[in-house]
């Protein structure tokens, strides 16, 4: 056994603070056997070797080649990059890296309310507005609204059906904008209100519901005026109506990329 592992035998034997005679009863060898390992005059076997190991409590690389073993926990340290956590008026944000890689996890300040990801090139946003992805200057979702505003609640919990059935007794009743025959009219309205509410709050052209509209333009202008002819022409609106929606929507999307 070459004098550099012997030395080491040695220096390790001291570090433990054992004596030979206490170190040759630990591992069940004579002390004239650990004396020789340590002047380089014997070497241990594999069963010395690993007990050795055991005892100093170091890895069998580091006992014959001196080499420490890097830990996972160094390992760990080395492949990741330092992360900074910090909580301030109700916003938790995580930074990672040189590159500023960003996470904001907000429930109070209204700019930063909900999870926020910025990282190089991509950027991710979920709120109260809905999903927003954008990764390398491509937009794959926008923003959409996932809850409702006060406003929005107020509006689709307020009893409009409850409002027209009113209306169409009132009309029965005292024989106004064609009493019973007529008044039936009113009902197309209902769906007119909702779509319309979400239309306006979503900013959707085409969520209103624009034919029935049509339809009850149509029909109130020919039980009363007779206007059958020519208004059917409204129909024709409704493609040009729906083609503009459409034509907005793609303005907004170049507008966005």
């Amino acid at each position: 056994m070459n004098l550099e592992i012997a030395n080491r035998l040695y220096e390790y034997r001291k570090n433990a603070g054992l004596s030979q005679d206490q170190l040759a009863d630990r591992i069940g060898v004579s002390r004239q056997a650990v004396s020789k390992w340590e002047r380089g005059e014997a070497s241990p076997d594999t069963d010395n070797l690993i007990a050795l190991s055991e005892v100093y409590n170091v890895t069998l690389d580091e006992l014959i080649k001196g080499k420490k073993a890097e830990s996972s926990d160094n390992k760990n340290k080395n492949n990741t990059k330092e992360t900074y956590i910090s909580f301030e008026d109700g916003t938790l944000n995580v930074k990672q890296g040189e590159k500023e890689q960003k996470v904001h996890f907000g429930w109070k300040d209204v700019g930063f309310k909900g999870i926020h990801v910025d990282i190089p090139d991509t950027s991710v946003h979920i709120d109260k507005n809905g999903i927003f992805v954008k990764e390398h200057g491509h937009i794959y979702s926008k923003k959409k609204k996932l809850f409702k505003s006060n406003a929005e609640n107020f509006f689709h919990k307020f009893p409009y059906p409850i409002l027209t059935v009113i209306a169409y007794l009132l009309f029965g009743f005292l024989n106004i904008c064609g009493g019973w025959a007529y008044g039936w009219l009113v009902f197309l309205t209902i769906p007119l209100y909702y779509t319309l509410i979400s239309a306006v709050c979503e900013r959707n052209a085409s969520s209103f519901a624009y034919p029935v509209l049509v339809v009850l333009v149509y029909l109130a202008l020919g039980f009363s005026l007779s206007l059958w002819h020519p208004m059917w022409i409204l129909f024709l609106t409704i493609p040009f109506y729906y083609f503009l929606c459409e034509f907005i929507k793609k303005l907004e999307s170049k507008h966005f990329k």
